[in-house]
């Protein structure tokens, strides 16, 4: 029982809310940035892309949903891993792979926000732009995680707006263009629509997010599972709706020429002239900065539940008796967070985090799998065949496969995944947190 010695985190979600915090982390700033590549890549036929990549995210996404009903822990995919295989060493290097995975998001989002802020407003310098976007992040995720999701609330209102206008104003151009056209001197089959799935799958990260706010769920063994699961599906419509719509409007090869302009302002400039083109960027702004949010949000959480595990320093795992949330854990990665944002080459570290996050869902399937098999593991809300997570993780070690002997693939991505394994190894050696499961499970 939570004592003011010893505060808890308080169960202060409902469906509604965690539902807008999962289509708010999805939705963010993957679309708003991803759709102009992929429409260079698969031409007409990016929507196919998209729904290669719902089927991979669904698959996992099935698998997080049922475990989040069965263990609905702060720790996630690292508490998960740990109670399958009692392996302190890949629980570790599971849980902090997803962190670093939300911090790299949050300092490459800090980049592209200066940025274009500082397209609205040139006076202000970028460094301070980037200071007192990262200043303000901490202090929403510090007051508390009712406050944060009432700002959640609000950004993804604006970013799914913003996407929802785009197809209500390109509806009428439907039925324009030949849907299965690729870009010239190519032809659609396996290879192709596999690298845009590669390219448009992370745009539906961010539901693994979703477990490690499990222990701020009202009634999380079946709250949790009709949160991910619908919060996929609302993505995945959007989506759709949304790369039909854009080449229907303007030419793929234009969507992917940066010159021209962000992808969905090139829609607006046509079939909406009158409406300013600063609009999409504001409204970029507030994706990013909503996924910034919650990927604070999901890190602060995670390193919550692994010092509860006793994996990290316990210091991480302590609540603020006022506002009750993690605020260690906020204030560490935030200086964290901060440093990366100012050393610059946040691109190959997102992307080499990318090859991580996905490791981390065949870990995650592959855990589901050892625990359906295991007697006497607890039975969720939400039970799933075992073909499901098999197929999940076989998904994801195709995308993996795809991504590193792509003939395009940056060789210093998996270098720099390699560099970090190894830093989160040296720090388990020096720590040598303890094989427990932590106080709770210990009851």
């Amino acid at each position: 029982m939570s004592t003011p010695e010893n505060p808890t985190l308080v169960r202060r979600l409902g469906l509604f809310s965690l539902i807008v915090y999962g289509v708010g982390d999805m939705v963010g700033a993957g679309i708003y940035g991803t759709i102009g590549i992929a429409a260079g890549v698969l031409g007409n036929a990016v929507w196919l892309s998209f729904v290669i990549s719902m089927v991979a995210a669904m698959l996992t996404g099935l698998s997080y949903a049922s475990l989040a009903s069965r263990y609905p822990k702060a720790g996630g995919a690292a508490y998960v891993a740990h109670r399958a295989y009692g392996r302190p060493l890949l629980s570790y290097v599971v849980g902090l792979a997803v962190a670093v995975s939300g911090l790299t998001s949050m300092a490459a989002g800090a980049h592209v926000f200066a940025t274009n802020l500082g397209v609205i407003v040139p006076v202000l310098p970028f460094g301070v732009i980037l200071l007192g976007f990262l200043v303000l992040l901490a202090v929403i995720n510090l007051i508390g995680i009712r406050e944060s999701m009432m700002t959640n609330l609000i950004c993804t209102a604006v970013e799914v707006g913003g996407l929802v206008f785009i197809i209500i104003v390109g509806a009428k151009y439907w039925g324009s263009v030949d849907y299965l056209q690729v870009p010239e001197g190519t032809t659609l089959g396996a290879s192709m629509l596999l690298s845009g799935a590669v390219l448009t799958f992370y745009s539906f990260v961010g539901f693994e997010d979703m477990i490690n706010v499990s222990e701020e769920v009202k009634n999380p063994q079946r709250n949790m599972p009709w949160g991910i699961v619908l919060a996929l599906g609302i993505t995945t419509v959007l989506y759709i709706l949304v790369s039909v719509t854009v080449v229907s409007v303007v030419p793929p090869e234009h969507l992917a020429d940066a010159r021209r302009g962000a992808p969905l302002a090139q829609i607006t400039a046509v079939a909406t002239p009158w409406l300013p083109g600063w609009v999409y960027t504001a409204i970029t702004l507030f994706a990013v900065g909503n996924t910034a949010l919650i990927n604070y949000i999901m890190g602060s959480r995670l390193l919550y539940g692994m010092a509860r595990q006793r994996l990290v320093p316990a210091p991480l795992g302590r609540v603020h008796p006022v506002f009750r949330t993690p605020h260690i854990a906020i204030l560490t990665l935030g200086g964290i967070v901060l440093l990366l944002s100012f050393s610059g080459n946040i691109s190959q570290l997102a992307s080499a985090t990318a090859l991580l996050l996905l490791g981390c869902f065949c870990v995650v399937n592959a855990s589901l799998i050892t625990l359906k098999f295991r007697p006497g593991e607890p039975k969720g809300a939400l039970e799933i065949p075992i073909i499901i997570p098999a197929l999940g993780m076989f998904v994801c070690f195709g995308l993996i496969f795809a991504r590193l002997t792509a003939e395009t693939a940056d060789p210093r991505a998996p270098l720099i995944a390699g560099v970090m394994v190894a830093l989160i190894l040296a720090l388990y050696l020096v720590l040598r947190p303890r094989n427990v499961m932590g106080a709770e499970e210990e009851e």
